[in-house]
């Protein structure tokens, strides 16, 4: 198994301490690895098999524990001395009232606990009242383009350079299993696939009792077709009155939130640099994994902008920035992204082609008066100027990089 150092070591960290450890993302991700080498690290530390206790509630083994009470009686009974515990529980979701069933564990053993799943509510459920203050949250995203390089090195043999295997990246993204086996484009797109059916149907239609799943299916398609591009519930809707398919705002609003609550959109709300607050409109939608735009909807070329956008803003959320779209006057920022009161901003384009390009991309950073680091992001490859401290970056190297 790859080690995936970054959450791993951040769960290292972590281990013996009061706080649950919730680790969220979509399926697939890489979330039951995670917990099973974390199973590793703990018997590596001396701790005994038989204090470790791990459930996948999407196993037919465990469908018994389906509800918090059943859940603890089975815990309960597994406790057989005084000394701390380690409870893993993959997908507990899957729970009836699984909240009730961890704080119970709290409050009667010496536990540590932690949990997966793949849907948000997670964090919005009754575990916000039960335990405020009490949790981590660990976010899990699909392959780096750095973790990637790693599991070439480890699954196949590693003869090209970063930058040629960048498209390979490109075209197939980032789900773990598509890297364990040397999957075709089209093989991997299908298996991208049943991953999406499986999260729109059990994380996003059962969960939120979505009725209508031909009208979800249109709003995600409308999604995925403007990736960076900013737009309202209100364009959703107006857009489907065009097509003589009428939509409710409120509609359109509770299927983005369901799409938000599986992981597989992520939303970027608008920053005026200027006023120094948050907008509340016109806000940019990404996606989970670049794979589910081809795996639904094809591979376009026309759509190579929005997508080197996606890249960059799931590496920033990799690395732990709060991630905004800038706006300065009438002017766009791709992306501000702030950390431990560091900023970076961020602009993304295909490639630098013109004169007329250049300023486009380079001219909304140029004015912004700050010492922190500005970058302009493209597949160019012999482009190398830095213009009044803003510095040019391929793609695959800044993804790489460890200087920002």
């Amino acid at each position: 198994m790859i080690k995936r150092a970054t959450y791993t070591n951040k769960l290292k960290k972590l281990i013996g301490k009061p706080q649950i450890k919730i680790i969220t993302g979509i399926r697939r991700s890489g979330k039951s690895t995670i917990l099973r080498l974390l199973i590793d690290e703990l018997m590596d530390r001396g701790i005994s098999q038989n204090q470790i206790i791990y459930l996948n509630f999407e196993s037919f083994a465990n469908s018994h524990l389906r509800h918090a009470k059943s859940l603890y009686d089975e815990v309960k009974g597994r406790i057989t001395d005084a000394g701390k515990y380690y409870l893993l529980f993959d997908e507990i979701q899957e729970v009836e009232d699984w909240e009730k069933a961890v704080n119970s564990f709290l409050v009667d053993f010496d536990a540590d606990i932690y949990i997966t799943g793949s849907n948000s509510h997670l964090l919005s459920s009754e575990l916000s009242t039960f335990l405020a203050g009490r949790y981590v949250e660990i976010p899990i995203f699909t392959l780096s383009f750095s973790e990637f390089l790693e599991f070439k090195k480890s699954y196949a043999e590693l003869s090209a350079n970063p930058l040629s295997l960048f498209v390979e990246y490109l075209r197939k993204g980032g789900f773990p299993v598509i890297h364990t086996l040397d999957y075709e484009e089209e093989t991997a797109y299908q298996v991208v696939r049943d991953i999406y059916d499986s999260v729109i149907l059990r994380d996003s239609v059962q969960r939120h009792k979505i009725r209508d799943i031909e009208l979800l299916n249109r709003v995600i398609h409308y999604a995925f077709d403007n990736i960076g591009n900013t737009f309202s519930g209100k364009n959703v809707a107006d857009y489907f009155k065009s097509q003589q398919r009428k939509i409710d705002i409120n509609t359109v609003y509770n299927y983005l939130q369901a799409l938000e609550s599986a992981f597989i959109l992520y939303r970027v709300s608008r920053y005026d640099l200027k006023g120094k607050e948050i907008l509340k409109t016109q806000e940019k939608f990404y996606l989970a994994d670049i794979s589910l735009l081809y795996a639904t909807m094809g591979y376009r070329d026309r759509m190579i902008s929005g997508v080197l956008e996606n890249m960059v803003f799931l590496e920033l959320k990799r690395r732990g920035y709060s991630v905004y779209v800038g706006k300065r006057d009438q002017r766009e920022i791709d992306f501000v992204a702030e950390q431990h009161g560091q900023k970076i901003y961020i602009q993304v384009a295909y490639k630098l082609e013109s004169q007329e390009t250049i300023e486009r991309e380079f001219g909304p950073l140029l004015p912004i008066d700050d010492h922190f680091p500005k970058y302009v992001v493209t597949m160019d490859e012999f482009f190398k100027d830095t213009i009044q401290g803003v510095k040019h970056s391929h793609i695959s190297s800044f993804l790489l990089s460890t200087e920002w």
